[in-house]
């Protein structure tokens, strides 16, 4: 696939990826090289995800009827509770606006793509940076699907390979510090891209591969285990 620059907008106000050779690749792939998929981030899967936001609105809701509650029993009076509760109604609602807005935005300014030589990650709200990860040096890369055909592919680098975690968050599989493993959060379409990803590993390496797929639930991945290979790990 030959890549091809854009064309600079006509605009006098130039954005910080307007000159990108391609979306979220910094210059033209290199002959011979193919793009196999390019994607980003599902925000709303996102803000569920790595945001929590689901389980943030919980805590809020839990702390406003605590409060209703608590004044009822105090007033006796359920206007007077209700005056005491509903001004913290704005206040909850800007949080979980805050919270799906940087959801949002870093799905806006995230770009994977995946050639048949490597992985690209050019992530970033504020300062952009960009990973080039060589599908030689990954060891693994394990899916983890999520109801509706989403998910997050979670990829093992060489050891000698070392990420800052706080350089890759979001995009670094949760609680593993000592040994980052960027990650590819919220893909609508996870398990065609863990297809292609996985196919173009075994292109790359010379030994066999195996396929790992997690599923959420013990249950579920005990028997996805059984039923499944290991997704691109070296022998």
């Amino acid at each position: 696939m030959k890549a091809v620059r854009q064309q600079p907008r006509n605009t006098p106000y130039r954005g910080e990826h307007d000159d990108e050779a391609m979306p979220g690749l910094p210059a033209p792939l290199p002959a011979g090289e193919r793009l196999l998929w390019r994607g980003a981030p599902a925000w709303r899967v996102l803000a569920r995800r790595s945001f929590h936001l689901g389980k943030v609105s919980v805590y809020f809701g839990v702390l406003i009827a605590w409060q209703f509650i608590s004044a009822l029993v105090d007033s006796g009076s359920a206007a007077t509770a209700l005056a005491a509760t509903v001004w913290t109604l704005p206040l909850v609602a800007l949080a979980i606006g805050l919270i799906a807005l940087l959801a949002w935005l870093v799905a806006s300014n995230t770009v994977y793509t995946l050639t048949d030589r490597r992985v690209v990650m050019r992530v970033g709200v504020v300062l952009t940076v960009t990973f080039n990860l060589p599908l030689r040096r990954i060891e693994t890369a394990r899916l983890h699907a999520l109801p509706g055909g989403a998910g997050d592919i979670a990829l093992v680098l060489n050891a000698e390979d070392r990420i800052g975690y706080i350089h890759l968050w979001p995009h670094a599989r949760p609680w593993h510090f000592s040994r980052t493993e960027p990650m590819l959060r919220a893909l609508p379409d996870a398990p065609a891209v863990a297809a292609l990803l996985a196919d173009a590993l075994q292109q790359s390496l010379v030994t066999p591969v195996r396929t790992v797929v997690e599923r959420a639930g013990a249950q579920a991945a005990d028997a996805q285990d059984r039923s499944h290979p290991p997704m691109a790990n070296a022998a």
